[in-house]
């Protein structure tokens, strides 16, 4: 239940705190006194839409904080837990809505900032708000649908969801299939063009490393001549004419000779020169074979040069490296392949849609049967409710019609039907139902609904309006009945509904200077008898209205009781 409401500057409410009970809440007081004010900080509660314009004058921000007490297995904790929202067992759960005049808000639930979709996701949960042109969700015949599934859930839930998970297979096989449909002409011609690209790189028998292999032996081939003088002229200095290991020989000898006398300076030095005369003979060695293998080839200097064109041509096409072309090479083979197996595809998507099809109709068919036994039950239940409710002679049907082709919920067009008046057929609620009628089937529809959806506050805005007499009545009891079940908050200007309260607040305007501020007053005993006296004489208030309030009050008692 909502334990307290805090609501601070909005409008031209300044400061109230409003702690609420069990059962049946109303609110009443004159015209313009700014009882649609509560139901907008409410409506700010469960995620509304925020304006700067609601923030009272002056002031530069404005503030809504509910409370509410809930059991542990009710499914707001689940939700909250969910989406990473911290609580701690056994507490009340905080709402809190803070505005700037920027036209900015933020959103914390029990201290936590939340961002706005999260607040409307939670207060599914805790508030379910019905405005006095609320009624008109009736004529939306595409939400019938929904609520006769949420009134059948505990047979319809799981035939739905397996109709549900295969629908979704049903329609990307669809979806697939008219792709490779329409894009059928598109891969013939990209399909020749393919072909021609796969066979032209094929045909150049690329390798990966093969253009740095051919780069440098062109540079090789290209300068065989100089690579030829160079290493005659290095050999001949190592061991050809100017015999430098013969002279490092010599030297070696007579370092030798002065180790005899020397031995502790010329050691080291022997050694680094003996070191050096064995490194200097193999690389003579080295470099005469080196000579001897030097080739002069311009025939193959042609083939590295007509190579290294191809694979430049290749690359300007395909990619800037070898391994980008050999992946184009894949990536083409691969869409080639899907291009040839075209046909295959489509045949096996529409075996494929043909088996689910065939599921679908099964499943459609279980659960449009599941319907047509909901929904009259549901008939059966609204019309009990409705005969409450001053419409005895009323008839109300779902109606359930099988469609053509496959939807997300299924082959059904739901649509709720009613006959008002005696000899009259049934006929689409949109079409022949009244604004009163209207609201007393929605509250009917709500009585059942509450019980369902298990939200604890439920907050009418004047859907009693255009009633009178015993519908009046009867709409009040209905709502008293309601409240059994969970809380519920009425703004009413009728005394029938507001002498059927547990709690009966008064929504008062005053103004001090210049300045008007909206104060909320609880109201019990001769207090609460003055404003029903009020509500059923108007301004003029006489012992007489007094002593009528004081028996409605008294009968409400008694009628509660029932």
């Amino acid at each position: 239940m909502l334990v307290e409401l805090f609501i601070r500057n909005i409008a031209v409410i300044e400061e109230v705190r409003v702690r609420c009970g069990d059962g049946f809440h109303v609110l009443t007081g004159e015209t313009g006194a700014g009882k649609s004010i509560v139901i907008d900080a409410l409506t700010l509660i469960a995620g509304g839409r925020s304006s700067a314009e609601l923030i009272r004058y002056g002031c530069d921000r404005a503030e809504v904080e509910a409370v509410f007490d809930l059991p542990a297995q009710h499914a707001v904790w689940q939700a909250l837990e969910r989406l990473g929202v911290h609580f701690e067992a056994d507490e009340w759960l905080i709402v809190r809505r803070e505005l700037s005049a920027a036209g900015k808000s933020i959103s914390r639930i029990n201290g936590q900032t939340v961002n706005l979709s999260t607040l409307r996701e939670i207060s599914e949960f805790l508030v379910n708000i019905h405005g006095q042109h609320e009624h008109q969700s009736l004529f939306k015949t595409d939400l019938h649908i929904e609520w006769l599934d949420l009134y059948g859930a505990a047979s319809i839930s799981p035939l739905k969801a397996v109709y549900t998970a295969n629908f979704k297979e049903y329609s990307a096989v669809r979806r697939e299939w008219k792709e490779l449909q329409t894009k059928a002409r598109q891969a013939a011609q990209m399909a020749d063009l393919y072909r021609f690209q796969l066979q032209e790189i094929r045909a150049a028998k690329l390798k990966a490393d093969e253009e740095e292999l051919l780069m440098t032996e062109r540079k090789r081939l290209a300068n065989a001549e100089k690579i030829s003088s160079a290493a005659h002229t290095a050999y001949d200095l190592l061991n050809g004419n100017q015999r430098v290991i013969e002279s490092l020989n010599v030297a070696i000898a007579k370092l030798r000779e002065i180790q005899k006398y020397d031995d502790e300076h010329m050691k080291p030095l022997l050694e680094q020169l003996e070191g050096a005369y064995f490194q200097t003979e193999d690389v003579a060695i080295q470099m005469r074979d080196y000579r001897d293998q030097i080739e002069f080839n311009p025939s193959r200097l042609q083939q590295v040069e007509s190579r290294l064109d191809l694979i430049s041509v290749l690359k300007k096409k395909y990619g800037a490296t070898i391994n980008d072309i050999l992946q184009h090479e894949a990536t083409i083979s691969n869409a080639l392949e899907s291009f040839e197996n075209h046909d295959q595809l489509v045949q096996q998507l529409q075996v494929r849609e043909q088996q689910l099809a065939a599921q679908l109709r099964e499943q459609a068919n279980q659960l449009s049967e599941a319907r047509r036994t909901v929904g009259e039950q549901l008939s059966t239940q609204i019309v009990e409710q409705l005969k409450q409710l001053q419409m005895e002679r009323t008839r109300f049907a779902v109606q359930c019609v099988t469609l053509d082709s496959f939807q997300k919920n299924g082959t059904d067009a739901v649509e709720f039907l009613i006959s008002a008046n005696p000899g009259e057929p049934l006929r689409s609620l949109a079409k022949v139902a009244s604004g009163g009628e209207c609201s007393r089937i929605m509250l009917a529809m709500k009585t059942i609904f509450s019980r369902i959806e298990q939200i604890p506050v439920l907050v009418f805005d004047e859907v009693d309006t255009g009633v009178s007499g015993r519908a009046a009545q009867a709409i009040a009891e209905k709502m008293a009945e309601v409240a059994k079940s969970c809380q519920v908050f009425a703004i009413t200007h009728l005394p029938q509904v507001a002498c059927m309260a547990d709690v009966h607040f008064l929504i008062e305007k005053t103004v001090a200077g210049e300045r008007t501020t909206t104060q909320l007053h609880d109201l019990r005993d001769e207090a609460r008898v003055e404003e029903m006296a009020r509500m059923l004489g108007g301004a003029q208030l006489t012992d007489k209205t007094r002593d009528h309030a004081r028996e409605m009050l008294a009968i409400a008692h008694n009628v509660k009781k029932i």
